[in-house]
């Protein structure tokens, strides 16, 4: 868990001071890129072409997690296979999906070597991995054309959007774990967006600089606290507020904001503050 929430980079941001304490508890880039992929089902498979001979080839791939490594389910006759069995160097990128501008959304390149799972108890938990993420797989599974192979992660590279990128070292990618809130943040964030825009300003004005807040959206949420981005005179800023310790369910951040939203009103005692 990194300590820091830094307002965005570029000529624009420069100058500007965050509206917020920015000394908070924040994702780190391994737990960002592991949630990120955790999310998926599918990436492109970057592999070194057989034919035409030396191209990098890129093929689109279902894929399950296995300890922090892809597996994948590929048959004989892809491409990409005939190329990992002369050359298992290769890559996988995994895309977040959604709408608006996609270079503001996050990816995950995993580089490493790839190869065919051959003892039954490696097939077994890749096995498992796989139909996890990708249940209709299972009518052909068992497929004889068909074989499980697995990349070795061996280095990450994180880029969360515009001005939130780096290399994850390695033993912080498999020592992370995706958030325990990954499943429910899409819902929880529509659900504040629609019914609770008027306590979200609330939060600005009681715990932030953005004393003048008018239009507030959430932007993200996972364990230790949510995001959301405030319209200024001077363009959308981004606010982060903590909660009071790292939460794993829908239920108890439901709770937590109800609780954040009595103490911006003044009503809670001996409360911890946000930030």
């Amino acid at each position: 868990m990194t300590r820091r929430h830094a307002p965005p980079s570029g000529r624009s941001y420069r100058h500007q001071e965050p509206l917020y304490n920015t000394d908070i508890p924040t994702p780190s880039h391994a737990e960002r890129a592991r949630t990120l992929v955790a999310g998926q089902q599918t990436g492109t498979l970057c592999t070194l072409s057989c034919e035409p001979e030396g191209y990098p080839y890129g093929s689109f791939v279902t894929f399950g997690m296995d300890s922090g490594n892809p597996v994948f389910l590929v048959s004989v006759l892809a491409e990409h296979t005939k190329n990992l069995q002369e050359e298992a160097k290769c890559s996988l990128l995994v895309a977040e999906t959604g709408d608006g501008d996609p270079l503001a959304r996050g990816r995950v390149t995993l580089v490493g070597t790839c190869e065919r799972l051959d003892q039954d108890e490696d097939i077994a938990r890749a096995r498992s991995a796989f139909l996890e993420s990708n249940p209709n797989a299972s009518y052909y599974v068992d497929f004889k054309d068909f074989s499980f192979w697995r990349l070795g992660v061996e280095s990450v590279r994180y880029i969360g959007g515009y001005g939130r990128m780096s290399w994850v070292d390695r033993s912080d990618w498999f020592e992370a774990e995706p958030d325990p809130l990954r499943g429910a943040a899409t819902r929880i964030i529509r659900h504040m967006n629609d019914d609770h825009a008027d306590t979200m300003v609330l939060y600005c004005t009681a715990f932030t600089q953005a004393s003048d807040a008018s239009e507030v959206t959430m932007t993200g949420v996972d364990r230790y606290g949510f995001e959301m981005s405030v319209m200024t005179d001077k363009g959308p800023r981004p606010i982060r507020l903590a909660f009071s310790q790292p939460l794993t369910s829908a239920d108890q951040v439901r709770k937590e904001l109800v609780a954040l939203a009595k103490q911006a009103r003044g009503e809670g005692e001996g409360m911890a503050s946000p930030a």
